[in-house]
């Protein structure tokens, strides 16, 4: 219970701190671009890193997609 209201008097002190200054507010605001960047980063990283099994098989996939439809195209034209 203690750790608890420890942890409310610290925000309410940072939510203090950043109505009343200015500068902290835009420090705080910055911070949180930095958080939501890196996060982002990290993410987009998951979702395109090619060694990741899943995304191996999503670009293995899209490429015999377009393979057939070009073998498809090829048969056409001969």
């Amino acid at each position: 219970m203690i750790a608890h209201n420890l942890w409310i008097v610290v925000f309410l002190l940072a939510l203090y701190l950043i109505i009343t200054e200015e500068s902290i507010a835009i420090a705080f605001y910055y911070a949180m671009r930095i958080v939501k960047f890196n996060y982002e980063k990290q993410k987009w990283w998951l979702l395109h890193n090619p060694r990741n099994p899943i995304v191996k098989y999503l670009m293995w996939r899209r490429s015999y997609k377009l393979a057939k439809e070009i073998r498809k195209q090829m048969e056409e034209n001969q």
